[in-house]
C-alpha cells in the first residue's frame, strides 16, 4: 500500500468517527428552550395513539410521570397536579404525562390514572426515546410548549426540592406561572429551573 493510499484510508477513518460522533451528540441532545419542542406518537393508557402534531396551536404541557415515585406521590396526594392540570385545561391547555420508566405499560399506566383520578392522557415511552429527546432526567420533569410549538420552559413543577406533602403550599409553581405568561401573551419569565425528584428509569 502506497503512502498516499494509507493517508486516504486514515481521512476516512477519522470522517467516519466524526460522522458517529456527531450522531451520538445529536442522539442524546436535549430538546432546547426557544427552539421546536421534539415531535412524537405515543400510545395512551386507552390504546390511543397521540401525536404533539394532534394539538397544533394550542398550548401543552409535558409531565413525566412514575406512579410509584415519592416525588410524584406527593403531587397527587394533595391533589395539586390534578388541580393545576384542571384548571388549565378550562383555558385550553392540553396537559399530558409520559411514562418513559423501562417497565411502565399501557395498563399499569390505566392503573395509574384510575388510582389518581387522572382524566388526561398517560403516554407509554418505556423505550426511552421520546423521553431523551426532551432530556428528561426526573419525574416529574415539566415542559411547555406554546401554541407555535416552541418550547418556553422546561424544569421542575415548583420551587420545593422535596417529597414531604406539606411543602407544595409554600412552593411557587413554575409551571403554573410559565402558562400564565404565555397565556397572556408574555414572553416567559423563568424558562428553565433544575428539575428535582426520582430519576428517569431508562431502559439502558
Amino acid at each position: 500500500m502506497t503512502r498516499a493510499t494509507q493517508l486516504r484510508a486514515l481521512s476516512a477513518v477519522a470522517a467516519f468517527g466524526l460522522l458517529l460522533s456527531a450522531a451520538a451528540s445529536s442522539a442524546n441532545a436535549a430538546a432546547v428552550v426557544g427552539q421546536p419542542a421534539p415531535s412524537f406518537s405515543l400510545t395512551d393508557q386507552n390504546g390511543k395513539t397521540v401525536q404533539l402534531a394532534d394539538f397544533a396551536g394550542k398550548v401543552v404541557v409535558l409531565e413525566w410521570f412514575n406512579e410509584t415515585c415519592p416525588f410524584v406521590k406527593k403531587q397527587y396526594v394533595t391533589g395539586s397536579m390534578n388541580t393545576t392540570a384542571a384548571k388549565y385545561a378550562a383555558k385550553g391547555v392540553v396537559w399530558l404525562a409520559v411514562n418513559s420508566t423501562k417497565s411502565a405499560t399501557v395498563e399499569s399506566n390505566l392503573a395509574a390514572t384510575k388510582s389518581w383520578k387522572m382524566s388526561r392522557p398517560v403516554l407509554d415511552d418505556h423505550t426511552g426515546v421520546i423521553g431523551k429527546a426532551y432530556g428528561a432526567t426526573n419525574t416529574p420533569n415539566m415542559f411547555v410548549i406554546d401554541a407555535k410549538g416552541t418550547l418556553v420552559y422546561k424544569g421542575a413543577i415548583d420551587s420545593v426540592d422535596s417529597a414531604d406533602p406539606d411543602d407544595i403550599s409554600g412552593a411557587t409553581n413554575y409551571v403554573a406561572k410559565a402558562l400564565d405568561d404565555v397565556l397572556a401573551g408574555k414572553a416567559v419569565a423563568k424558562s428553565e429551573t433544575t428539575p428535582y425528584g426520582c430519576t428517569v428509569k431508562y431502559a439502558g
